[in-house]
């Protein structure tokens, strides 16, 4: 479906001031003046900024998933690694290039709020489902219980992390070049770890340790 351009300078103009200022801090007319629109057109289209939020969250979330359905569907003839690794390039790729709205979300999810369970449940009840599933089939039953769930959440706070913190990332990412370059060495980082642990740094026999034989 062919987006229409005034709807998305609205949606972009609100991520921007949702980020900066956050929803209560921010008023229908000053999304309006960003966004260079009549008050009258964000009610037209969203019946007023509650219902911008809830399009823009959703649509956020629509598009997220579908783009992990789809590369995960692409990365089937790969190996477990192999597609744990495209999965997690994937995440933080759609996150980075909607950075601003991701890190809106992300302050909301930490607050638990009205939005979080409204808006925000079954989006992430799927997403937890897709890395869960990759992630278990990698380590191929080598771990079981604790270990296992321990290291999933590890992963997961990985793949939100810089959007939690974006505060601490801001000299490192300013422009569309840095971005890219920021996913690129993000990524890396991660899947380091992935690597790591799912060839060094595990064995069944004892804790998420360095390989002595390699220090």
């Amino acid at each position: 479906m062919k987006k229409n351009p005034t709807k998305q300078k609205v949606i972009d103009a609100a991520s921007s001031l949702f980020f900066q200022k956050g929803f209560h801090g921010t008023s229908v007319r000053d999304i309006a003046d960003k966004a260079s629109v009549n008050v009258s057109l964000i009610s037209y289209y969203f019946k007023g900024k509650q219902g911008l939020l809830e399009y823009a969250v959703t649509n956020y979330y629509e598009e997220y998933l579908k783009t992990l359905e789809e590369a995960m569907e692409k990365a089937d003839s790969l190996s477990p690694l192999e597609k744990l690794n495209d999965l997690i390039f994937t995440i933080i790729h759609y996150k980075q290039n909607n950075h601003q709205l991701t890190c809106f979300i992300q302050r909301e999810l930490t607050l638990d709020s009205v939005f979080v369970r409204e808006m925000a449940v079954t989006y992430l009840a799927k997403e937890n489902y897709y890395i869960q599933q990759t992630f278990f089939n990698t380590l191929q039953g080598r771990l079981k219980g604790d270990m296992r769930d321990y290291l999933l959440m590890q992963l997961k706070g990985m793949l939100i992390t810089p959007y939690i913190l974006h505060s601490e990332w801001k000299e490192q990412v300013i422009g569309d070049y840095s971005h890219q370059i920021f996913v690129k060495k993000y990524v890396n980082t991660i899947q380091q770890w992935v690597e790591f642990i799912t060839e060094k740094g595990i064995s069944p026999k004892r804790n998420v340790t360095v390989n002595k034989a390699n220090e």
